[in-house]
């Protein structure tokens, strides 16, 4: 809760701010199985609870390419600040809803033996803030769970990120629910109600790339001093979108995020190696393909793309790591869009290194 409704609730804060964390936080944005689309790669999820849950309203529906099962993607933000944001602002519940399910909770659930004064004093007052207009500086009061204005916009409810690993930030958002208009944005004061931007931050998060693997020749097995040529094709890697959008009555927002390769960096799994070029990065083809695929003729040519091992991995392997940094921008509703930090993905894969045999006259 924020300033004043803080200084305005004294001692029972604490208490009201688990009472309403056990109303409104039970039951956190876990994600729905995904739904085949049939378009291939396509998935569609939903980020939310079932259709009885407390977060009903405000599923965040996923499509495009995105984790299965609910999962974090894959992607890395190449900036160690960034993160997609830990809880947000949703629409909840309709006027007769809501008061239907506070009804519910405080006289069943929570209004039970053993919570104490302070308890049923700051139950007491929650419920005077949505029956009978009791309300701070920044917060009026509602009267009758604004029933009359049914249909006519929602209450808005904190909302879990159940993919961050931090319990305080993920609880962070604990406002009380507060009324939007349809087609009204929120108050000002709430600066984590949910945006195109946040649903293209959560989108990032749950982005699904291809393996990074990439084509060598010679492919698994190489010989030391000879170059190893390296490539992506065009065709394999290519831009990879995914969509977040929340959809309910009155309030319909959503974003795609969309990612681009544009570099493949190799690493040898050894300091007895050289790069080409020396830094180990290939950039991208006009063609939007990454290195050059080795043909008969090229074997005198250095690779624009690829590798030499100086020494044989003997009874072992090296493990090549190849890392692709994507490109990262968003659009959203009503012409938003932008830049996102660039992300990145690598994967490895086993390299056999032999000496080549020669023979002695």
């Amino acid at each position: 809760m924020n300033g004043s409704r803080r200084t305005a609730l004294g001692t029972g804060t604490a208490v009201l701010t688990l009472v309403i964390s056990a109303l409104i936080l039970a039951a956190p944005n876990a994600a729905a199985e995904p739904v085949d689309t049939g378009k291939g790669s396509g998935t569609q999820e939903s980020g939310g609870s079932d259709s009885t849950g407390i977060y009903a309203a405000a599923r965040i529906q996923y499509s495009g390419a995105v984790a299965k099962n609910g999962t974090a993607g894959n992607m890395t933000s190449s900036d160690v600040n960034w993160a997609p944001p830990p809880c947000w602002y949703a629409p909840y519940l309709g006027a007769k809803d809501f008061k239907k399910k506070m009804s519910e909770n405080i006289d069943g659930q929570l209004n039970t033996p053993g919570m104490g004064g302070t308890a049923g004093a700051a139950l007491g007052q929650l419920q005077r803030h949505y029956e009978d207009g009791y309300g701070w500086t920044d917060t009026p009061g509602y009267k009758d769970y604004n029933v009359e204005k049914d249909g006519k916009g929602m209450f808005w409810a904190a909302v879990e990120n159940p993919d961050e690993p931090d319990i305080l930030k993920r609880s962070s958002c604990n406002d009380l629910p507060f009324w939007v208009d349809n087609g009204e944005a929120p108050p000002p004061q709430y600066e984590e109600a949910i945006t195109p931007k946040m649903l293209a931050a959560l989108a990032y998060q749950h982005i699904e790339l291809p393996d990074t693997k990439v084509t060598l020749a010679p492919k698994a097995v190489t010989k030391v001093n000879l170059p190893t040529w390296a490539w992506l094709d065009k065709a394999v890697f290519n831009e990879v979108k995914a969509t977040a959008a929340i959809n309910v009555p009155g309030f319909d927002i959503r974003a795609t995020t969309t990612a681009k390769p544009v570099s493949l960096k190799l690493e040898p799994g050894t300091s007895d190696a050289e790069t080409y070029p020396a830094s180990g990065e290939c950039t991208m083809n006009a063609d939007h393909s990454i290195g050059e695929p080795y043909a008969k003729g090229k074997a005198d040519r250095t690779p624009p793309c690829g590798l030499k091992y100086l020494r044989s991995s003997g009874d072992s392997t090296f493990k090549l790591k190849a890392t692709i940094t994507w490109k990262v921008t968003w659009t959203g509703t009503g012409g938003a869009g932008g830049k996102m930090p660039n992300g990145t993905f690598g994967t490895t894969q086993n390299i056999t290194v032999q000496e080549i045999q020669s023979i002695n006259h």
